[in-house]
C-alpha cells in the first residue's frame, strides 16, 4: 500500500515534471546485501533510482563521512541512507548527512523537529514509524498502553519515544543489563527490541500476550540475534514485517524528498539578509564608503540566491566564479524579466549606467524583497588607472569591495591576454618556419611519427577537409597536398592580429618585432591594443556554453593569405589551446553590492570597438535564478543598444 502510494504520488510529480527521477544513495560498508536487495526491489516498484556505494567492511569513520558529504553536495540525489556497523552510527557521522537527504531521520535536525512536533518540515525513522503502524494495523489501541523500547539507543530510541507518547501511550527505555529489566518486561503490554537479546535473557520473563517486535539492527540486517522473538505470543506478526514496512517508507520519505526538491526548484522569494546602509553627508568619496561596508561571504550570498555548494568556485572572502552546469539544473526554470539601462551622454567619467543599474536591483531587492540581479561588465586597467577610474557604480550604489572588481577580479582579462598573445605568437612562428623551411621539413614537424606511427590531430583532419583532400592516412598525401597542407603563405601586410595589454602604455600603439638575430632578418611593424579590445573579449561576452566558444574562436579571422583567401585560429591549429586558457574565464563572477544584493560580473568588451555589454553566459544564469517573477539589469551602451534593436 505504501509504495502504490508513492508510485502515484511520483507520477503526478513526473506528469509536470518529465525529467525528474528521485535518486536514493545508500552507502554499505560490508557484505550483507539482504537490505540491498529490498531496497532495489521496492525502488523499481516505485519508480525511483538507486546509487549504492560500497565500501570495505574495515572502512573507517572518517571513509564513510568523505563518501557522504560527496553525496550530500550532488545534485542529482535526493536522499541518502547508511548500511553500516552500529559502532559507525556516531554523531560525528550521522550529523555529517544534510538533513534534507536523510531519509531516514537520523540527524539531530530532523530529530528535533519530530520532538518539537514539525512531523511535517522532517523525516521521520522508518523503522520507528514501520513499528507504529504496524500495532495500528493490527488493531492494537497504544492509548494507555506500557511500552518498553529494550535495547535500543540514539535516533531510533528518540523516535519511537516520542511517537508512541503521542499516541498516548507511557514509554520506559531500558538496557538489556538493567537491574531491574525482569520487572519491567512483566509490566509491559508492548516491547520494542533495539538489539539482540543476550542469551542470558531467558524468554520466560516476558509475560504471555506481550506484544513483541524486533527491529534491532541485526534484525533490519538480516541477521537475527540468537533466539530473539520476531513475534508476540498470539502470533500476530511475521518476522519480516518491520524491515520490510520500514524499506516501504523509507521510500515514501524519498518521495517526499524529492517532492520539497522540486519545490525549490521552483521560482520562490529569496531570503536575502541585506546589508544596511549609513548614510554621511557630506557624501564621502566612492573608496571610503566602499571600504565603510563589510560584505558577506560570497557562499552565503551564493546560498540565499539558491546556488548549489558544488556550481560555486570561491576565490577568496567576496568574489566566486559561477559553474555553467547551473543552466542544467534550471532549464526548466522560468526566466525572469530583462531591463537594459543605456546612456547616451558619454563624458570623461562615463555615463552613469552602471550606477544606475546598481540603484535599482538594490531598490528593488533590498527595499522591495523582488528578486533582481545585475550584471555588469570587468572594468579594464586601462581606463581604471586613466582619468575616467573604475566601474564599480558609484556613492552609495556601488559592487563591493571596489579594490577587487577594478583590479584583477577572478584573472579573466589576464586569461584573455594570454590566449591573444598565444595566438599573435603562432601567426610570427608560422611565418618564420615556412619562410625558412621545406614543405618536407614542415610536414615532419606539424605531423610528427610517435613512436613509429604519425596521426593526423582531429584540428589537422578538419584542414584537409577544408582544404577539400580526403585522406586520412599521413603517409598517402602528394607532393602538391603536402606542401598545400604545411603552407598558410600568411601575406604579413594582411596581419589584422595584434598583441595586446591591459595598461595604457602609448608607446607600444606602433612598434617594430623580430629584429632579434635569431628571427633571420623577419621583421615587421605591429602594435599592442588594450586587452578588453581583443577579438577573444568579444566571443567571451557572445558565447553560450564552452564547446560554442572553442568554434567561435576557430573562426576568428588573423589575416589573408597571398591568395587573398582569410587564415583563421582553426588554420593554425590552436584553436584548443586557446580555449584551454579561456576554460575558467567563461564562468559568470558573483560579487555583491553596497546592499548584499548578487552582481554578475563578466566580460568587458569596449563599445566603440565592439558590443559594449556583460555576457550573454551571466545574463541567462542571473535571469534563471530571479525567476519569472524577477528582474535582471544589464548596463548597455548605447550604440551596443542600437545593433541590438
Amino acid at each position: 500500500e505504501v509504495i502504490e502510494n508513492s508510485k502515484e504520488v511520483l507520477t503526478l510529480l513526473q506528469e509536470k515534471n518529465p525529467t525528474f527521477k528521485p535518486v536514493l544513495a545508500i552507502i554499505q560498508a560490508g557484505d550483507d546485501n539482504l537490505m540491498q536487495e529490498i531496497n532495489q526491489k521496492l525502488a523499481e516498484e516505485a519508480g525511483l533510482d538507486i546509487t549504492h556505494i560500497c565500501l570495505p567492511p574495515d572502512s573507517g569513520r572518517d571513509e564513510i563521512i568523505d563518501e557522504i558529504l560527496k553525496i550530500n553536495e550532488d545534485p542529482r540525489v535526493h536522499g541518502l541512507a547508511l548500511q553500516i556497523s552500529e559502532d559507525s552510527f556516531t554523531n560525528k557521522v550521522l550529523n555529517a548527512l544534510k538533513p534534507e537527504k536523510d531519509v531516514d531521520g537520523l540527524t539531530d535536525i530532523n530529530l528535533g523537529r519530530l520532538v518539537r512536533g514539525d512531523a511535517q518540515e522532517c523525516f521521520v525513522s522508518p523503522v520507528a514509524r514501520a513499528v507504529i503502524e504496524l500495532l495500528e494495523k493490527s488493531g492494537v489501541d497504544l492509548h494507555g498502553k506500557k511500552v518498553l523500547v529494550l535495547g535500543a539507543h540514539g535516533s531510533l530510541e528518540a523516535a519511537l519515544q516520542c511517537l508512541f507518547q503521542r499516541k498516548g501511550s507511557m514509554t520506559m527505555s531500558s538496557r538489556w543489563e538493567t537491574p531491574q529489566l525482569q520487572s519491567k518486561l512483566q509490566e509491559a503490554d508492548i516491547v520494542i527490541l533495539g538489539s539482540a537479546k543476550p542469551e542470558e535473557v531467558p524468554l520466560s520473563w516476558i509475560q504471555p500476550g506481550t506484544i513483541v517486535l524486533n527491529c534491532s539492527h541485526d534484525f533490519l540486517s538480516g541477521k537475527l540475534g540468537c533466539g530473539a522473538p520476531g513475534v508476540n505470543f498470539s502470533g500476530l506478526f511475521a518476522e519480516d514485517d518491520v524491515s520490510l514496512l520500514a524499506a516501504a517508507l523509507r521510500i515514501q520519505n524519498m518521495v517526499s524528498s524529492g517532492r520539497r526538491w522540486l519545490r525549490e526548484q521552483q521560482h520562490s522569494r529569496w531570503r536575502l539578509h541585506c546589508l544596511k546602509l549609513q548614510p554621511l553627508s557630506p557624501v564621502p568619496s566612492d573608496i571610503e564608503i566602499s571600504r565603510a561596508q563589510t560584505p558577506k561571504a560570497v557562499e552565503v550570498l551564493a546560498k540565499e540566491i539558491g546556488l548549489l555548494a558544488d556550481e560555486i568556485e570561491i576565490y577568496g572572502k567576496s568574489k566566486a566564479k559561477v559553474r555553467l552546469a547551473l543552466l542544467e539544473r534550471l532549464r526548466d526554470q522560468a526566466d525572469g524579466k530583462y531591463v537594459i539601462v543605456a546612456g547616451i551622454t558619454p563624458t570623461p567619467l562615463g555615463e552613469g549606467k552602471s550606477t544606475v543599474t546598481v540603484g535599482l536591483v538594490q531598490a528593488l531587492t533590498a527595499h522591495l524583497n523582488i528578486n533582481s540581479f545585475a550584471c555588469l561588465r570587468q572594468p579594464s586597467q586601462g581606463p581604471t588607472f586613466g582619468v575616467k577610474g573604475g566601474a564599480a557604480g558609484g556613492g552609495y550604489a556601488q559592487v563591493i569591495p571596489m579594490e577587487e572588481f577594478n583590479l584583477h577580479l577572478t584573472g579573466d582579462i589576464h586569461a584573455i591576454t594570454a590566449a591573444n598573445n598565444l595566438l599573435a605568437a603562432a601567426i610570427d612562428t608560422r611565418i618564420f618556419h615556412e619562410s625558412t623551411q621545406t614543405d618536407k621539413a614542415l610536414y615532419n614537424r606539424l605531423v610528427p611519427s610517435v613512436n613509429g606511427v604519425r596521426e593526423f590531430s582531429e584540428i589537422q583532419l578538419a584542414r584537409l577537409k577544408k582544404l577539400g583532400i580526403k585522406k586520412t592516412d599521413p603517409s598517402s598525401l602528394t607532393e602538391e597536398e603536402i606542401s598545400q597542407f604545411s603552407r598558410l603563405n600568411i601575406d604579413p601586410a594582411t596581419i589584422t592580429w595584434q598583441r595586446v595589454l591591459d595598461t595604457n602604455d602609448r608607446f607600444l600603439r606602433k612598434m617594430t618585432i623580430g629584429q632579434a638575430d635569431t628571427e633571420k632578418g623577419y621583421c615587421r611593424e605591429a602594435q599592442f591594443d588594450i586587452a578588453v579590445a581583443s577579438e577573444i573579449m568579444a566571443v567571451l561576452a557572445l558565447t553560450d556554453s564552452l564547446a560554442d566558444m572553442k568554434a567561435r574562436l576557430g573562426r576568428m579571422v588573423v589575416a589573408s593569405d597571398k591568395n587573398g583567401q582569410p587564415v583563421t585560429a582553426e588554420d593554425l591549429g590552436v584553436t584548443g589551446a586557446l580555449t584551454v586558457l579561456m576554460k575558467d574565464a567563461i564562468k559568470p563572477n558573483l560579487m555583491q553590492t553596497l546592499e548584499g544584493t548578487p552582481v554578475f560580473v563578466h566580460a568587458g568588451p569596449f563599445a566603440n570597438i565592439a558590443h559594449g555589454n556583460s555576457s550573454v553566459l551571466a545574463d541567462k544564469i542571473a535571469l534563471k535564478l530571479v525567476g519569472e517573477e524577477g528582474f535582471v539589469g544589464e548596463s548597455f551602451s548605447f550604440s551596443t543598444l542600437l545593433v541590438c534593436c
